[in-house]
C-alpha cells in the first residue's frame, strides 16, 4: 500500500469519527422551578418564561417587589438596554403588561387593619 493511500484511509477514518461525534445529540433536563417561584398563570406566561429565563430564574421575577406598570416597563427596558436581553419591542411590551398584571403594586396581599383603627 502506498503512503498516499494510507494517508487517505486515515483521513477517511478520522473524518468518519468526527462526523459520528458531531452527530451525537446531547441534552440535559433542568429541574423544575421550586413551588414558590412558579410564574402566575396568564396569556404571556410562556413568553415571560422563554425570554426572561435566558438570563435568570423565575425566582428573580416571583420574589421582586410589586411594582406599578411604569416601573415594570422600566425594569424590562433595563434588562434590554443595560444587560442586553434579546427581547424585541413587541415582546417587551407584552412582558411588562404581564408583570404589572400579575406582580403589580395593586396585586399586593391585603394588609390587616392597624390596631388603632379596630374597635
Amino acid at each position: 500500500m502506498t503512503k498516499t493511500k494510507r494517508q487517505m484511509i486515515w483521513a477517511a477514518v478520522a473524518f468518519s469519527l468526527a462526523v459520528g461525534v458531531a452527530a451525537q445529540q446531547v441534552s440535559i433536563k433542568l429541574p423544575e422551578d421550586n413551588a414558590l417561584s412558579q410564574l402566575k398563570p396568564g396569556p404571556a406566561e410562556e413568553m415571560v418564561r422563554r425570554n426572561c429565563s435566558l438570563c435568570h430564574s423565575t425566582d428573580y421575577i416571583a420574589t421582586q417587589p410589586h411594582l406599578d406598570a411604569a416601573r415594570w416597563e422600566g425594569e424590562v427596558r433595563k434588562m434590554i438596554q443595560v444587560f442586553g436581553a434579546p427581547i424585541n419591542s413587541s415582546d417587551a411590551k407584552t412582558i411588562a403588561e404581564y408583570l404589572a398584571g400579575n406582580y403589580g403594586s395593586d396585586k399586593l396581599p391585603s394588609r390587616l387593619e392597624p390596631a388603632s383603627s379596630r374597635p
